[in-house]
């Protein structure tokens, strides 16, 4: 029925399906971070982003090391930063599309 590729995808992209760990991955791609600053970042409580760091590193797409006191987090893979552009890209296509169509309906209303 489905293969380990289409099941690791399909897992893969249900770990992305969270507002807050689609932005802590973007806060990631700028570089190693501790929870702190991760927190810092978003603005969020910090039992918010523990349990998304939690998901996403049981996931194995972030990897925790312990410093000292602090455990600091970084991408497991630099692609998913390519990823996140793709993203960003056909985000940036389908408003592009809905502002090409509002142009057109606004034109068709204005000769009719």
């Amino acid at each position: 029925m489905w293969n380990d590729l289409q099941q690791f995808k399909a897992d893969f992209f249900k770990a992305l399906a969270h507002p807050l760990r689609i932005r802590i991955l973007e806060v990631l791609a700028e570089g190693e971070k501790s929870v702190n600053e991760i927190q810092r970042t978003l603005g969020s409580e910090g039992s918010a982003v523990s349990q998304q760091l939690s998901v996403l590193r049981n996931k194995n797409i972030v990897v925790g090391v312990k410093n000292g006191k602090n455990v600091m987090y970084t991408l497991r893979d630099p692609a998913i930063t390519e990823l996140l552009g793709v993203a960003q890209a056909i985000f940036n296509n389908h408003l592009i599309d809905t502002y090409s169509m509002l142009e057109e309906l606004d034109n068709e209303e204005k000769k009719g």
